[in-house]
Order: structure tokens, then sequence, then C-alpha cells
């Protein structure tokens, strides 16, 4: 663990002081530092007309089928709210007619760093898209279908949805809010605000085909299994769901807070609430993806070697580590064929933020090869912070990502050879 990551991990206990001690630094590490907006051969998506352009996530992907239309969201502001209050646009981008946009839906419910859920359903991935809403008083999802309009209205959001496009596992919204304002949503009030733990649902499934909601599992369904002593008096949450790629199975971010202090630990289960699965249990797990039905790509902590890369095995304690050095947290994720994975890195003390990839089967951080490098204005920072979030073409052959080097946000490519 560096220095810094030492420190950063000491202030954790005081948010206030963390956030002024942390702007000085990079105030000063940039004024010092050579100063660079871009690296490598980026590519500008969305339009260049000054409204903001994103995508969200980093494990959908915006492409269509056919790799010709991009789905991405246009708002007129990102930088001073994080689950901003007007409404924002789904739009479409026509990659083979002159980038031309088209927007096909408006949603009152979203956030800055995973937008609206937005994102093409299966099976086909070409005809439909769904994205979460507010409508009549409650959160919903909807269905559209593009080239008719026609809507099919889901009395509940999504948070992860299966490639089938049969099903989809949500959870709380408003309290993921009030934990972690930039991935929640505002519009409907917590109904656990005053329950550190509440026994109450936490994640439910619902069945895309005739709209009916199943409650799953409960917060105290978590705290009960494989219990830890810091559990006592915490306060729970659920963050971060995603299903395998056959949908039979899902992981989930189950993280409690003793004042300041933060813990997480990676929890896998069927999609039945069956075969839970304490995974990864040493304090820190961060940005997680499948590579396949029976491995998990996580950034994370393990006792003994520390913060870095691990593949794990489901259901098995066995995991090897990845790029021995690469000790700075990321999204990472595999190529549709498995070959390669991406990753980013946040920006650094001189506001570079950067895209890697590597190939799957290299252990070393040095065949580690950076294919994009972007300038992080201070103007996007803390909770409305532009993440690169990349994400894979269906085809493997480009990077998608968001960035704000160019003054706003923007949807931006880059080839992968």
């Amino acid at each position: 663990m560096s220095i810094e990551q030492k420190i950063n991990y000491q202030l954790n206990k005081f948010p206030v002081v963390k956030k002024v001690v942390k702007r000085a630094y990079q105030w000063s590490m940039y004024a010092v530092s050579p100063k660079i907006k871009s690296e490598g051969n980026i590519v500008r998506v969305s339009p260049n007309d000054g409204k903001e352009y994103f995508f969200g996530y980093y494990d959908k992907s915006p492409w269509d089928a056919s790799g010709r239309y991009m789905l991405c969201m246009q708002a007129d502001n990102t930088w001073s709210d994080v689950s901003p209050k007007q409404p924002a646009k789904i739009i479409l981008i026509d990659t083979e007619n002159g980038n031309k946009t088209k927007c096909v839906a408006e949603t009152r419910t979203w956030n800055v760093q995973m937008g609206c859920m937005a994102q093409w359903l299966g099976p086909d991935f070409s005809s439909r898209i769904i994205y979460n809403d507010f409508r009549n008083g409650r959160y919903v999802s909807v269905i559209l279908t593009i080239a008719t309009g026609e809507e099919q209205v889901i009395l509940f959001p999504v948070y992860t949805v299966s490639k089938d496009g049969q099903l989809a596992l949500s959870l709380d919204f408003s309290r993921l809010y009030r934990l972690r304002p930039g991935y929640g949503y505002y519009n409907v009030p917590e109904e656990t605000a005053n329950e550190k733990l509440p026994d109450k649902p936490c994640i439910w499934k619902i069945d895309l085909r005739n709209g009916e909601v199943t409650p799953l599992l409960k917060y105290t369904d978590f705290a009960s299994f494989e219990p830890r002593g810091e559990m006592r008096g915490a306060e729970h949450k659920v963050n971060h769901i995603m299903l395998s790629p056959s949908g039979n199975r899902f992981m989930v971010l189950h993280r409690w807070f003793q004042g300041q202090r933060k813990y997480t630990r990676l929890v896998t289960c069927n999609v039945d609430g069956s075969e839970m699965y304490n995974l990864s249990d040493d304090d820190m797990v961060s940005h997680c993806y499948w590579k396949n039905n029976s491995e998990i790509l996580a950034f994370e902590n393990k006792k003994g070697t520390g913060s870095g890369y691990y593949l794990m095995k489901d259901k098995t304690k066995e995991y090897e580590q990845f790029w021995i050095g690469i000790d700075y947290d990321g999204h990472p994720s595999y190529s549709p064929d498995e070959s390669k994975v991406v990753i980013d890195r946040y920006p650094d003390r001189a506001r570079i933020a950067a895209v890697m990839v590597s190939n799957a089967d290299n252990r070393d951080r040095d065949k580690v090869k950076t294919v994009a490098k972007v300038f992080a204005p201070f103007k996007y920072d803390n909770d409305t912070r532009c993440d690169l979030h990349p994400r894979w073409s269906r085809d493997g052959k480009i990077i998608c990502f968001d960035s704000v080097f160019e003054g706003h946000r923007g949807l931006y490519v880059v080839k992968v050879n």
C-alpha cells in the first residue's frame, strides 16, 4: 500500500477533513505536474454542443447487436448534483450516419454515475431497450420498442438484467441515495431511513415477461449470514448487483458502517435466494465482473497480499492475483470472447485518468497497455466526478468510455488491436 493509500485509509474516518486535504493535495500536485489534455487514438461519438453526454456503468454495452447504434444519456447539468432533479434524455447515436442523434425517451430518475440503467434488452439486443423512470409517484422500469415507441411499464426499477431479457434484480434505490447519493435515486422518500438493520427486503427479483416482482432477500439475511463482530450495531446496505452470464446466479456487495468505518464483502447467490456464498470478506471489495459463470474478477483486499485485482472461483476459496503492482482501483471487464480485459484508473496526482487493456492470460503489469489518457477537470470531482467506466463493443474491437477532458461529459471510443 502506497503512502497516499495509507493516508486515504486513515482519513476515511473524517470525510470532511478528507475532502479538504484531498483537494489541497490535488491542486499542489497538479501545479507541478506535466499538463496533457488527452493521449491515444480517441474519437468523440457524442455531439460537441455543450450538453452533457454519458452512458453509465461499466457492466453494460452501449452498442446494439449490429454495432451501428449506441445508447447514451443527454443532460444539461451533471456537475452540481449527483442525482439531478431535471429530466434527462435517452439518445440513440447512429454511428453509420455521421453520429446523428435521436431522442427516444426521457427519464425523471437518474444519477451521474449509473444514469437510469438504460441498456439494450436481450436476447436480440436490437429492437428494445429498458430504462428506469419515475411515474405516478413510484419508481418503474420501461421496456421500449424502438421502432414503434410501444412501452411496457414494469412497476419496479431494475438494477441488473439477464442476457435473455426475461429476468432482472433490483434493490432499494432510495436507501442507496441516502448512503451513496451518486448511485441512488432521490424521488421516493426512504422507508428505512431510521433503521440501521431493517428486517425488510433489500433485493427483489423481477419477471420482465409479466412484471411480477418477488422479494428475494432481506438486510437481516445478510447480517445473519456468517456474521462478524463489526456488524453489531452497524448500518447495512447492499449495492452493485450483477447477474452471471447464464442468469442463474448473482453477486452483490454487502456493506456495513460502524461510524465512518466501512466494511465490504462480496456475496454470491442463486437467483432464487439459495446457496449464498461469502466469496471475499477481507474488509474491502470494490468493482467486480463475471468472467464467466464460475469466475469473478474484482479489485479488492486480501489479507497478506493487500489490494489489487484478483480472479476468484465462485463457491470456493481459490483465487489468483493479477498484475502485481497495480494496486489502484478501477472498473474491470472482459471482452465478449474473454480474450482481453479492460481496466481504468481514477485521476492520478496530475489529474490524468487512463484506460488500459491486457490479454486475459497476462499476469505481468508491464504488459498491460495504456490505450487512452484523459485529463479530469476539477469541475467534476468527488460525487459528481466522471468515471471512465470503459465498456466493450459486442465484437470486442472497440472500447467506449465517458470523459470530461473537453470540458463537458462526452462519449468516446478507442479501437483495440
